[in-house]
């Protein structure tokens, strides 16, 4: 592991690094990093995994955090493995059984073939090297199928290697991939005299692989749009091709479970008609028999994961499989914003539980698929090995574990948490409009949380309408995408003021904000607890000229302990200034950053062209600014580029027809 970066540990950073790392090598089993908005938590995080060396897991609670999260890593560690390992739905409808109105959901799912692309390259990284880091969603606690097997059916080509055409096939089909004549796609290959192209699952190209006298001779890594270009194509020594998927078996394991799932079939029948429920005896005697020949034929079924415990050769109650498995023994885990993660982790059992009992009861699955399910937090304890917990504000959960709490309160910037200015709510939209007003004039942008949404919906018309102020409103009605085009906005001053309800969830990191007003503060409950008011607050620490108005109309406790702990940290901060002779700027960060929203094309009113030379020259294009953007995680502009790529492929199909329909 080797980190890369122009700058050095500043601010409370180097007394937090060493803490921990002096910690890991005690061994203590938890610690937290008790770091505040902008203090650089990640950078510290990544001097000790650079100085502790280990294979490291970092769990976030959200898909665009664990972005944003691995693309800061990689900066970090460009010459080292990170990986971003998520749930690959695009969308995801979980197989469902609501027994009072005897309605059966099933399973509907769209798979983001890139984000495969990207488990299966960090759990193949996992098992064949050790410089790895892997930033992960919640998905990491989710039965994988078991890395054994998947470790023996990865295949290492190598120049020199000794095989055959004929054995190389086999090989390829075993581990799953489909042998094509025509167009290469991910999980195939094609086979021309001696020589092979290949498109793992776990890479986006091709490899080309020349066999000649029963030995490979030369391995090509073809970029999958350019196509093999003579002197550029770079030539390889050794490549890991990953199976297909994650649940793998062998021919005797597939009999094994077969077997199982027979024996385990009987006894549900039975235990249907015994209680006169022969609907239910049917129906999962025909679905499950349906199953078994797909899995006798092909090794494989939809809803295979719900067989796992037979496959894996498990006991009912057997901890299942997880990513957390592929590590070696000796890991680190990270658990960013650990007082939102921790609990996300623990409720993902209970719910899968609930949901899975009523597909059992109804006679849609065998009690065994209770036993694909992600951990709970008991077994997610056993598996880490030594944890640490960062978050502004940790939780209770984290404190008890923790043999230690290392504060990172001084940020590198010299940058102090925000002014607090109490006012009474009763008055809060007539004192809060001129400060709106005032913020604009000067160039900066402004955030105003709600309790409703109908409330943040009205407060946006009011101010747009009535003030003539630029503005938005931001809430869980927003799909993801549109969420990235406004904050855009924000950034570059199209809007002035975004108006939301819960703008945490959205993991701001906007320094032209410098204005944050917290609406109805008083109104106890989950929006304006403690740990909700410290970290809104936090959303106006990357401006030198950040102030936090609250407006209350009494001081609850939560505002009380909020304030406390803030004002208490700005003069830590001013003095630490004082004394080194600091002057606070604001944070400097690139608009891009967030999104580049100018490169997004509206398909309706985009011009798409009509020669059927300059389609095949866009779609290329288009192909390469989608891979580019999935490359940065930045899936949702890879999905608007892909979607740009098919209504060309259609305008190519017109094209064709038209000129079929002529010459006929």
């Amino acid at each position: 592991m080797k980190l890369h970066s122009e700058y050095s540990p500043a601010g409370d950073q180097p007394q937090a690094i060493k803490k921990l790392i002096n910690g890991i090598n005690k061994k203590y089993s938890d610690q937290t990093l008790l770091g505040i908005t902008g203090s650089g938590k990640t950078f510290t995080v990544s001097n000790v995994i650079e100085k502790i060396q280990k294979p490291t897991l970092v769990v976030s609670h959200n898909k665009t955090l664990a972005a944003q999260l691995c693309n800061e890593f990689r900066e970090f560690f460009p010459d080292n493995a990170v990986h971003y390992f998520v749930s690959y739905y695009d969308y995801y409808q979980p197989e469902a059984y609501i027994k009072s109105t005897d309605t059966y959901i099933r399973k509907e799912a769209m798979i983001n073939e890139e984000i495969d692309r990207l488990r299966h390259k960090t759990t193949t990284d996992l098992l064949t090297r050790k410089d790895v880091i892997v930033v992960a969603s919640v998905s990491c606690i989710y039965d994988l199928g078991l890395p054994k097997e998947y470790l023996e059916n990865i295949l290492v080509l190598e120049k020199g290697q000794k095989i055959g055409v004929k054995g190389l096939i086999e090989k390829l089909l075993k581990m799953q991939l489909e042998r094509t004549p025509s167009v290469l796609e991910k999980g195939k290959f094609r086979v021309r005299g001696e020589n092979f192209q290949i498109i793992p699952t776990n890479e986006d190209i091709i490899y080309d692989v020349e066999i000649s006298g029963g030995k490979i001779d030369r391995i090509f890594a073809v970029d999958s749009v350019e196509g093999f270009i003579p002197g550029k194509t770079p030539e390889i020594e050794k490549v890991h091709i990953s199976p297909v998927r994650h649940y793998v078996s062998s021919e005797e394991g597939i009999k094994r479970a077969l077997k199982g799932i027979e024996s385990e079939l009987k006894k549900r029948v039975k235990y249907f008609e015994k209680r006169d429920m022969f609907l239910e005896a049917e129906r999962i005697e025909q679905r499950t028999k349906e199953d078994m020949a797909k899995i006798r034929e092909r090794g494989f079924c939809h809803g295979i994961e719900n067989y796992t415990m037979h496959l894996s050769g498990r006991n009912p109650g057997d901890t299942p499989a997880s990513l957390l498995d592929y590590f070696p023994n000796d890991f680190l885990t990270i658990i960013d914003e650990s007082h939102i993660t921790v609990p996300q982790i623990d409720g993902m059992y209970h719910g899968n539980k609930s949901r899975k009992e009523h597909l059992i009861d109804g006679g849609f699955r065998l009690p065994s698929a209770m036993e694909n399910r992600p951990l709970t937090l008991k077994e997610f304890e056993e598996k880490v090995d030594q944890v640490i917990y960062t978050s502004a504000t940790p939780a209770e959960y984290e404190i008890k574990r923790s043999k230690q709490v290392v504060e990172q309160i001084i940020r590198p910037t010299g940058l102090i948490d925000p002014k607090i200015t109490i006012k009474p709510a009763r008055t809060q939209i007539k004192d809060l409009v001129p400060r709106l007003i005032d913020r604009v004039k000067k160039g900066e942008r402004s955030l105003v949380t709600t309790l409703t949404k109908k409330m943040a919906e009205d407060l946006t018309e009011y101010l747009e309408s009535e003030e003539d102020i630029e503005v938005s409103y931001l809430h869980s009605d927003i799909d993801s995408f549109e969420r990235i085009k406004i904050l855009t906005k924000l950034r570059k001053g199209d809007i002035d003021v975004i108006v939301g309800v819960n703008l945490l969830r959205e993991g701001l990191d906007l320094p032209e904000v410098s204005l944050v007003a917290i609406l109805d503060a008083d109104q106890e409950g989950f929006l304006r607890s403690e740990t909700t008011l410290i970290q809104t607050m936090g959303r106006a620490a990357r401006n030198v000229n950040g102030e936090v108005l609250i407006y209350a109309d009494k001081m609850t406790e939560s505002i009380k302990r909020a304030v406390e702990v803030t004002r208490e940290r700005r003069k830590r901060q001013m003095e630490y200034n004082k004394k080194n002779g600091i002057t606070p700027k604001t944070v400097k960060k690139k608009i891009g950053d967030i999104a580049p929203a100018e490169k997004i094309l509206d398909l309706e009113t985009s011009v798409l062209p009509e020669g059927e030379k300059d389609i095949d020259k866009l779609m290329k294009e288009k192909e390469k600014e989608m891979k580019s953007a999935a490359k940065d995680l930045n899936f949702e502009l890879a999905a608007i580029l892909r979607d740009e790529i098919q209504a060309l492929k259609d305008k190519r199909k017109n094209h064709e027809k038209k000129d079929n329909d002529k010459r006929s």
